[in-house]
């Protein structure tokens, strides 16, 4: 799709994503986040979360590449523009299975006008519809001519 295909107000949901074992030892690993909520299975079985937890920049993570899933902004996409509001509103738990929705908030031409700009609102949910994070993701797009590059 390209900037003149998107309209405020459209939604696009991903499949799910069962977020493993493996995902947060290897996100810990190359992140150097070593942090006992996500590595100390003993400290955290009796903690709030009742276990380990998911990095939160796993769930970004993850949701950016559940985004690029969709298959909607890839021939477009020129740059990310950054990510604005983000909020952590619940635990990821090793097991949950998560999916974004991507809402477009916001469509404008630059001011050269060869390419777009896209306000987009993502939410992650779990399985069970718990919204666990949520955010502003801007993302400049090509026009369908092709220039904007």
């Amino acid at each position: 799709m390209f900037f003149e295909d998107f309209a405020v107000g459209q939604t696009y949901t991903s499949q799910g994503r069962t977020i493993t074992e493996t995902d947060v030892v290897l996100f810990a690993g190359w992140s150097w986040d070593t942090n006992p909520p996500h590595t100390d299975a003993e400290s955290m079985k009796d903690s709030r979360f009742g276990g380990r937890i998911a990095h939160g920049m796993l769930g970004l993570s993850v949701a950016m590449g559940l985004a690029s899933r969709l298959g909607i902004f890839e021939d477009s996409s020129i740059a990310l523009l950054g990510v604005d509001d983000w909020r952590f509103h619940a635990p990821i738990l090793i097991g949950d299975t998560v999916a974004v929705t991507v809402e477009i908030t916001g469509v404008r031409r630059t001011s050269a006008g060869d390419a777009g700009i896209l306000s987009r609102r993502f939410t992650l949910t779990n399985q069970d519809g718990v919204v666990v994070q949520s955010g502003d993701i801007g993302l400049m797009v090509r026009t369908r001519s092709g220039h904007g590059d």
